[in-house]
């Protein structure tokens, strides 16, 4: 038994000044790059992780996704446009830990880290399951959309999933509220 640190879009674009900033961004983004930090030098606050990955949205030409008059349930502002500052992980978040970086949303929208691959293709999926992986600890932004849905894809895989609510920030109270509670439902730990 592996757990793995799944890290979901802690970008530019998702924090504060960002085109679709999540509040409490840079603050989540700080608090996950000290605890990698700790792990990547193996100190004694270090967490029990055996590999860490994130998850980047990597907009090219996502369709509809994109709006200038977004409704902000299934259409958004311009965010994470490949070769934009926006698209970059934030910089109190040290990418340099990670053991793969998946790549999602290039044209098409996508919430999921598990719709992600890597830059020689491998799916998140796939990748975790060759690295002998079961249990994942989920953190990120935002809790109410993409760390919802790649908590609920992980646990479709038959991963055992625990969602990290200290290192994660929600665009809304309510929604974040909600997301939680379906996550927790369909057997996810909320810790």
């Amino acid at each position: 038994m592996k757990r793995a640190l799944i890290v979901v879009d802690v970008q530019n674009d998702f924090c504060e000044g960002g085109s679709l900033a999540v509040p409490g961004g840079a603050e989540v983004a700080f608090k996950i790059g000290t605890l990698l930090h700790h792990w990547s030098q193996r100190t004694p606050q270090a967490p029990p992780y055996d590999v860490a990955v994130a998850t980047r949205d990597y907009h090219i030409e996502p369709g509809h996704h994109f709006s200038d008059d977004p409704d902000f349930v299934d259409s958004w502002p311009a965010h994470c446009v490949v070769g934009t500052d926006g698209e970059a992980f934030h910089p109190n978040l040290d990418p340099q830990p990670f053991d793969a970086i998946f790549l999602k949303g290039e044209h098409a929208a996508a919430y999921s880290g598990f719709e992600g691959r890597t830059a020689d293709g491998a799916s998140l999926a796939d990748w975790l399951r060759n690295h002998d992986v079961t249990d994942v600890d989920i953190a990120g932004l935002a809790t109410d959309y993409c760390v919802r849905q790649t908590a609920l894809d992980a646990l479709r895989e038959g991963f055992t999933v625990r969602v990290l609510t200290d290192l994660c920030a929600g665009i809304g109270p309510e929604t974040t509220k909600a997301a939680l509670a379906e996550v927790r439902k369909a057997g996810a730990a909320v810790a």
